[in-house]
């Protein structure tokens, strides 16, 4: 499990889907699907630094199963501000639980397709945790724990459009 004293390496699987084999199913070779129903679904989010985009949806599109149909549907996806460093978002789950994976998805036709971000586990019973760290502190230095950092840009930067699934597992 991703339990947060875990000191082993996650396996960060990333799938992409181009051309005609991007589709409103979201089906990879070997990311799973998006689901309604799982721990994600009954937790709380918080958007701790950053500041969301004015075209992004709210921070729920997260985590109620519901993926866009078509590449460019801004209304659909969560991003933050162009041009700025990002932002950080809490998921809290109300109690310690046991995680197998988290997966993720994206599609847009150019450069916003690929993922990038680090996940982080929060270690409460640590007296230096910071629930809510800001831009300026690094999470590790503060309780968290990294997790993983995922980077599913290509090598090619002119070639990145199309529809992204990632999946974190142990």
């Amino acid at each position: 499990m991703l339990g947060i004293a875990a000191m082993f390496a996650v396996k960060i699987l990333v799938d992409r889907n181009i051309g005609m084999a991007a589709t409103p199913q979201f089906k990879f070779q070997s990311v799973p699907s998006p689901v309604r129903d799982d721990a994600a679904a009954g937790s709380t989010l918080t958007l701790i630094a950053g500041s969301l985009d004015s075209n992004s949806a709210a921070l729920t599109a997260l985590t109620d199963g519901a993926v866009p149909t078509d590449e460019d549907q801004p209304a659909q996806n969560v991003f933050f501000k162009s041009a700025s460093w990002g932002g950080r978002v809490r998921m809290d789950f109300g109690t310690r639980i046991d995680i197998a994976q988290i997966n993720s998805y994206s599609w847009h036709p150019d450069s916003r397709a690929p993922q990038l971000y680090k996940v982080f586990a929060g270690d409460e019973s640590d007296p230096n945790f910071n629930p809510a760290p800001s831009s300026k502190l690094d999470p590790a230095a503060c309780g968290w724990k990294l997790i993983a950092f995922v980077d599913a840009h290509s090598p090619d930067p002119d070639d990145e459009g199309g529809q992204y699934g990632v999946s974190i597992r142990d």
